[in-house]
């Protein structure tokens, strides 16, 4: 039985009745430790409810530099979007929640760490995975896996009984998970995938119809593959995501409906706002129009798919993921520039782009008189190319 139990906790409807469950079952001491990833939370009172809740500790760690520095970054740089469409909020945040937390374990001699996922989810295998790549030999408890309640509902049932306060109600009983990147919305009334979401479930950024009617013009400016400006201004990472969130989202941009499919094997439908993420990463491909040689960026586009799913599944810390980011770096040294984009009514249009390191020539591309390419040049190259195409047809006529 473990004596001292470090809790990924959000004060949440899963993690409060966590608290008291994990130490009526376990008899121990559990240390709640909350993650600031730029949810805007007011983490004063979520320790505070913990502490009044059974926590004999509480931890609140500022993340929110090192999240976007050193993890939604290097996302960014490597194009991740899972299934064409998800960007990777959540999945993103699972292994620094985790690698913080196996710290703070280590720090109080804990021998167990728990998570509030449920065993159907993807987040049991992501929170888990990063435990066990940082300390092999900790015991990881997993409460959805081993209690006796059933639903959501059996949990609000719980928590009323023991007088433990809960956001979640009747009238409002879907799953969010925010941070500085985007909130998802989940379960409830939203696993019928034919029914649209309600009207007013929007958290990030404002529907698209009620976005101002006039256009806004923004330029982000790259080094090396990051977002370093924002309108020529230099923000730090955090700074820039909270800044462009507010632009992108005061025009409707970044909602997405869909049905993905999870490691575990199921389906589930999932609502997703994520403003500035997605004005970022049609930025960062459009600098990369121009400063990345063809061949370079098909090959890299090849590797997309395979990255994101390792990110999806929980596999930051799998050699695997950090060979595919060395290689994704290594592409980015010469995307540096700037785009200029035009947000509208939940649209985000690249208008220009412009980098010190482009292999685009104005002179080569012009339909007018130029010197250097010779178009007589182009029947030879695609002749040669057309060779195995009029042989396969020659030799299936005969």
């Amino acid at each position: 039985m473990a004596k001292k139990i470090v809790l990924a906790y959000s004060g949440g409807l899963d993690t409060s009745v966590i608290i008291k469950w994990l130490k009526e079952t376990y008899k121990a001491d559990v240390i709640a430790y909350c993650a600031d990833l730029g949810q805007g939370e007011d983490l004063k009172a979520v320790k505070k409810k913990a502490l009044a809740t059974g926590a004999c500790k509480a931890y609140v760690e500022d993340l929110r530099e090192e999240f976007v520095k050193d993890y939604i970054f290097p996302m960014l740089r490597a194009n991740a979007v899972y299934e064409g469409v998800y960007l990777l909020g959540t999945s993103i945040a699972r292994p620094l929640i985790a690698k913080k937390q196996i710290e703070i374990a280590i720090k109080e001699k804990a021998d167990a760490v728990a998570h509030g996922a449920t065993g159907k989810g993807n987040d049991q295998v992501r929170f888990e995975l990063t435990y066990y790549a940082l300390k092999p030999d900790i015991k990881v408890i997993s409460p959805w896996r081993e209690w006796t309640f059933d639903s959501r509902q059996s949990l609000i049932d719980y928590a009323a009984k023991h007088g433990i306060p809960v956001d979640v109600t009747k009238k409002k009983p879907y799953s969010t998970d925010m941070n500085i990147l985007h909130i998802s919305y989940e379960g409830g009334i939203l696993e019928d995938p034919w029914a649209e979401p309600p009207g007013d479930m929007y958290t990030m950024l404002v529907p698209p119809e009620k976005a101002p009617d006039k256009p806004t013009y923004i330029e982000i400016e790259y080094l090396n593959g990051d977002p370093v400006k924002l309108n020529g201004k230099a923000l730090s990472p955090f700074k820039l995501f909270t800044e462009l969130n507010r632009i992108a989202g005061a025009n409707g941009i970044g909602r997405v409906d869909l049905v993905e499919n999870r490691f575990v094997g199921m389906k589930s439908r999932g609502v997703y706002e994520t403003p500035a993420g997605t004005v970022l990463h049609h930025a960062h491909r459009a600098v990369e129009s121009l400063a990345l040689d063809r061949e370079v960026l098909h090959l890299r586009d090849s590797l997309i798919p395979k990255y994101s799913e390792l990110v999806y599944y929980g596999f930051w810390f799998a050699p695997e993921r950090e060979i595919l980011q060395s290689t994704m770096d290594n592409i980015q040294k010469d995307v540096t520039g700037t785009a200029r984009l035009k947000l509208y009514k939940g649209n985000c249009f690249v208008v220009g782009r412009k980098s010190p390191k482009s292999l685009y020539s104005q002179e080569l591309a012009t339909f007018e008189a130029e010197k250097i390419y010779n178009q007589k040049d182009a029947e030879g190259f695609i002749k040669l190319n057309a060779l195995r195409l009029r042989m396969k047809k020659i030799l299936r006529d005969k």
